[in-house]
């Protein structure tokens, strides 16, 4: 109800009307005593000339004056009775209003959706609409057996009782908000707004309360509360509502030394696999599913991890504990605990849990989780740097294996930042140039002359060259591979085109540049190579690509897609570092490679192991026999190549020949092999 309405329905209150009846019935009998009183002392004045005393003998002028006075006195009258009708009709009039407004208040209390109330100084109702029945149950009779507080909330009462002192006082209260008890024992909330009716001495005796139930609203509202606050998913607490309890429960362990808590950050492991494989849809179901036995979870390790009741006043409750942040991302607050080991238990429980199959659409997953833990023992303030370090010890779990726990210590985080500026460094070299292209001669066991080179990345910092040892492998994790791939390609390329101008030979020189697994996926690979090698003006039979066993006999579909593009191209395939994966000789077999590289690891020992000795002689057998080439990697000492030249090994590369150089140090090589060549032929 607006405030136009408020004020009319109090003005027009069933006390008001009976107020202003009585003043119109009180003018009235005032009005109708003057009439009377006026009337008879104009009629005794006039009859008074009728009087014996007024018989006597006058002249004509004195009967002429008594007749314009008894005219006058009739006019009077007269004038007096049309006034006296009009106030009466005036009064008449103010009736039909009051009829009206009276009939215009019963409109609006018996209609309203709000409940319109009347009652005295002491509380007492002196009037209910029907609304109140309506929306409470209670009948009138009812209602006015009871007093006007005896149905609101205990805990609201006195918030209510200062509202409408105010009303008294100030003659306008405010608005307020309380629970008021339905027939049926639930609690409604109504929003309530009083306005005071002053008696005829300026007194407020009685006020008229205007209710609005609100429960319906309230509920939306704390549904809105709710939903910004919980997975819309699991319905857990979100990451903003957890963080706001763990900085609760972070500020209390400051102020009392015995209270400590842990925070365990649970990562399911591979589970964008399930995503793929069976859908989005049974990602989501098993992700409820997840949340449920967390919840399980919660509740005994809050059992165990806290077997007695806490002393310490503004404890967390153990109701948002346990979070989904965000994935397959899960957050566990262990609230109160004795001592760290107890949150590394409570971990393992975990696991235990989720290694029990789920059953999603009739179909039985296994999972497992990582997990990274941290205490309250943490030197820090804030909450976001607690979940930062639990999940610093997560992804070292997930490093080291995965389906295990890790406690973090301040080793990780010293790792992390230096992982962090790694990334950002890595980042501002690749837009800066600071990477520069090394060569390895790869030299025929035959003739010891360069056949061709293989293109290696390094990193030229302001403190020095970086091997990739140092770099490649978060390279690859952040993306940054793909780039710094394809500036080598280019450049590789580009001087490839030289030296082979410059030291023309038959076969012409080679280059061999590694492809990674993010390359290998890039949709895109195959044109990339082709736009380098038609700037460059390389011929592709000169370009090899060099790609690792596990991609190469991996996904026969994909894998086969791939490797078909890049032969169309006319470029060279080799597999690298073969024989640490796991190899296939079918797919060996179907594969378009055309050389293989016997990794280091079996090159270094073959002098001193037998077995890597004869490792190395079944590849080249088996290289020779499905009509591949070879290379040696990793070559130090002459052994290694009187060996390999026993063996019928084609080609070799390591620190024997060659360490990685420069562009510059292997033009002069080049031109020392092509003077030696030059020497051998005139001879």
């Amino acid at each position: 109800m607006n405030q136009h309405a408020f004020q009319q329905v109090s003005q027009n209150s069933p006390e008001a009307i009976p107020i202003e009846v009585s003043r119109i019935e009180g003018r009235e009998w005032w009005l109708w005593g003057f009439a009377v009183s006026v009337t008879l002392a104009l009629t005794l004045g006039i009859m008074s000339f009728t009087f014996p005393w007024f018989n006597r003998e006058t002249d004509v002028a004195y009967w002429f004056d008594l007749r314009e006075w008894v005219r006058a006195l009739a006019a009077l009258v007269l004038l007096f009775d049309l006034y006296a009708i009009y106030q009466h009709l005036q009064l008449q009039r103010i009736r039909r209003q009051l009829a009206e407004r009276d009939q215009l208040f019963q409109l609006i209390s018996e209609n309203a959706a709000d409940m319109i109330a009347l009652v005295d100084s002491d509380g007492r109702r002196l009037y209910n609409s029907p609304a109140y029945q309506k929306v409470l149950g209670y009948s009138p009779e009812e209602l006015r057996a009871t007093s006007s507080i005896e149905q609101i909330h205990p805990d609201d009462r006195q918030r209510v009782l200062k509202a409408a002192e105010k009303a008294r006082l100030s003659g306008q209260g405010e608005r307020v908000e309380y629970r008021m008890r339905h027939k049926d024992g639930s609690w409604r909330t109504l929003e309530s707004t009083a306005c005071a009716i002053r008696n005829a001495r300026g007194q407020t005796d009685k006020l008229v309360i205007v209710n609005r139930d609100i429960t319906e609203r309230k509920r939306a509202e704390e549904m809105l509360v709710h939903n910004a606050l919980h997975d819309g998913l699991t319905n857990l607490p979100n990451r903003a509502l957890f963080l706001d309890r763990l900085q609760h429960a972070l500020t209390l362990s400051k102020r009392h030394s015995n209270y400590k808590f842990a925070v365990l950050l649970i990562d399911v492991d591979e589970f964008k696999i399930i995503n793929d494989s069976l859908g989005h849809t049974a990602g989501d179901e098993l992700l409820i599913q997840i949340g449920q036995r967390l919840k399980d979870c919660v509740r005994r390790a809050d059992m165990v991890s806290r077997p007695r009741i806490s002393d310490i006043p503004g404890r967390p409750t153990n109701d948002d504990t346990l979070a989904r942040l965000g994935g397959d991302e899960f957050a566990m607050l262990l609230d109160d605990i004795r001592d760290p080991i107890e949150a590394v238990r409570v971990a393992e429980r975990v696991q235990a849990e989720l290694v029990t199959s789920f059953v999603v659409n009739k179909q039985e997953i296994v999972i497992s989780a990582s997990i990274g833990i941290a205490s309250s023992t943490s030197p820090h303030t804030q909450a976001e740097d607690l979940v930062r370090d639990a999940d610093i010890a997560m992804y070292r779990a997930k490093r080291a294996g995965k389906a295990r726990c890790e406690v973090f210590d301040t080793a990780m985080h010293a790792n992390a930042v230096k992982r962090l500026k790694l990334e950002t460094d890595l980042r501002k070299a690749l837009d800066q140039g600071e990477f520069r292209v090394h060569y390895q001669p790869i030299v025929s066991l035959e003739t010891g002359k360069i056949t061709g080179f293989e293109a290696l990345t390094r990193w030229q910092r302001p403190e020095g060259l970086l091997p990739p040892i140092e770099f490649i492998a978060v390279s690859e994790e952040i993306g940054l591979i793909v780039p710094m791939n394809r500036q080598l390609l280019r450049e590789a390329c580009q001087h490839l085109r030289s030296w082979q101008t410059e030291f023309p030979s038959s076969p012409p020189l080679t280059m061999s540049v590694n492809i990674t697994p993010k390359e290998f996926a890039q949709p895109d690979l195959a044109s990339e190579i082709r736009k380098s090698l038609e700037q460059t003006g390389v011929d592709p039979g000169c370009l090899q690509l060099e790609i690792i066993e596990t991609i190469a006999m991996g996904d026969a579909e994909k894998s086969g897609h791939v490797l078909s593009q890049l032969k169309a191209l006319g470029v060279r395939l080799s597999i690298d570092d073969f024989g640490t994966g796991y190899s296939s000789l079918s797919r060996l077999r179907r594969i378009p490679v055309d050389t293989l590289k016997i990794d280091r690891a079996f090159i270094l020992h073959m002098d001193s192991d037998p077995d890597s000795r004869e490792i190395v002689r079944i590849i080249i057998m088996l290289a020779h026999n499905l009509g591949l080439k070879v290379v040696a990697e990793g070559t130090e000492t002459q052994q290694h190549i009187n060996l390999l030249k026993q063996l019928n090994c084609e080609m070799a590369q390591g620190y024997f020949f060659s360490r990685p150089a420069d562009d510059q140090d292997m033009l002069k090589r080049l031109a020392r092999n092509h003077s030696a060549r030059a020497t051998s032929v005139g001879r």
